[in-house]
C-alpha cells in the first residue's frame, strides 16, 4: 500500500458511519462567524482591481464593447502573439489581427511553447483579490492557466464578491477550484521573490464593468 492509498483509506473509515446524503449544511455547527470585510456600500469593484494590482498584475477596465480591444491592447503589450483558448470561450471576443488562437485539446508540450493564455473566471474576491477559475465555460482545465507563462483573464464585474465566504457561495466545491492571487510567485529561497515557478509569470486582468449581453463574455454567441 502506498502513502495514497493509506490517506485515503483512513478518511474512507472515518467517514464510514456519516450518510451519503449528508452534506455540511446538516452538521449543526455555528456559522454565525463574520462573512465579509468591506463598508456597506463599498466598490467591490474598485477594490477588487486595486487588490489584484498589488499583487503586480495589471488590471484594465473596459465595458462589454471594449473588450476586444482592451484584450487586444494587453496582447499586444506583452508580446503574446501565440494563445492557447478554452472551450467555451466566445470567438467574438478575440479580437481581429495576427494572432494565433490554439483551441483545446492541447498536451503539455504544445501549451508550453505557447505565449500564453487567455481565459473567463468563475469569481472574483475583492478583499484578498483573487480570481476563482472552476473549468467552467471559457475557463479551461487547470493546465490551462498554469502551464504557459503569460495569463490574461476576464472578470465581469457581477461575478466580483466581498470575501471568500460568499465566493465558495457560489463555487461547486466538487469542481477543481483554482484560486489566482497574482502571477505565480515564490520567497522560499532565501527570501528571494522568483515569479513564474508554479503558474504563470505574468498576470493580466480585464474588468467587464457592465452586463450587456450583446457583448457579455458570458453570453456572446460562439461564431462559426
Amino acid at each position: 500500500m502506498n502513502t495514497r492509498d493509506a490517506i485515503l483509506g483512513r478518511i474512507r473509515a472515518a467517514l464510514a458511519d456519516v450518510p451519503t446524503d449528508e452534506g455540511p449544511e446538516d452538521v449543526p455547527v455555528p456559522r454565525d462567524y463574520r462573512r465579509g470585510h468591506t463598508a456597506p456600500g463599498q466598490d467591490l469593484v474598485a477594490l477588487f482591481a486595486e487588490r489584484v494590482a498589488d499583487y503586480r498584475a495589471t488590471v484594465t477596465r473596459t465595458d462589454p464593447a471594449g473588450l476586444p480591444g482592451a484584450i487586444a491592447a494587453a496582447l499586444t503589450a506583452r508580446g503574446a502573439v501565440r494563445l492557447a483558448v478554452p472551450e467555451g470561450f466566445p470567438d467574438g471576443l478575440l479580437p481581429p489581427g495576427d494572432w494565433e488562437w490554439h483551441r483545446e485539446p492541447l498536451d503539455v508540450p504544445a501549451l508550453d511553447a505557447l505565449d500564453g493564455a487567455v481565459t473567463l473566471a468563475a469569481v472574483g474576491i475583492a478583499v484578498t483579490g483573487t480570481i476563482v477559475l472552476d473549468t467552467g465555460r471559457g475557463q479551461g482545465r487547470r493546465a490551462l492557466s498554469l502551464v504557459p507563462d503569460y495569463h490574461l483573464c476576464v472578470v465581469r464585474a457581477e461575478q466580483i464578491v466581498d470575501d471568500v465566504p460568499e465566493a465558495l457561495a457560489r463555487l461547486d466545491p466538487r469542481l477543481p477550484l483554482t484560486f489566482v492571487s497574482g502571477p505565480s510567485a515564490t520567497s522560499d529561497i532565501e527570501l528571494s521573490r522568483v515569479e513564474g515557478v508554479h503558474g504563470p509569470r505574468t498576470l493580466d486582468v480585464v474588468i467587464v464593468d457592465t452586463t450587456d449581453t450583446a457583448t457579455d463574455p458570458e453570453q456572446h454567441p460562439e461564431q462559426s
